[in-house]
């Protein structure tokens, strides 16, 4: 199961990825294309091109997690920037993977509290 406490970093591959790769593909993606570990203790997380599937990959003890993720209505705030890697935190990644974007400045609207006499 995906517990987000032990994570040390999250990774976005950002742009799109060709989903129909695996685990030995997308550990080939990190490894060689951002330069990074695949058998660390990170999340990775890539997206398809439409936007509404996404797949991440998790190293834990002894053997790897990929998870599989599909909209059946809406797409995914994914960051559409030059091919490579941003790091989010964990909390970004569930206000992602719930359809909201990383770009927002708050969660929620400013609540003022009126006076009642």
């Amino acid at each position: 199961m995906l517990t987000l406490s032990s994570v040390q970093n999250v990774y976005l591959a950002t742009g799109s990825t060709d989903l129909r790769k695996s685990i030995d593909g997308l550990a080939a993606i990190v490894q060689e294309g951002f330069g990074l570990n695949p058998f660390s203790s990170c999340l990775f997380v890539f997206c398809n091109r439409e936007c509404n599937k996404l797949k991440i990959l998790h190293w834990e003890h002894n053997g790897f997690w990929l998870f599989y993720r599909r909209l059946e209505r809406g797409t995914f705030q994914w960051p559409n920037e030059s091919v490579g890697t941003t790091t989010i935190t964990s909390r970004e990644l569930r206000w992602l993977l719930d359809g909201l974007s990383l770009s927002q400045r708050q969660a929620h609207q400013k609540v003022i509290a009126e006076t009642v006499i």
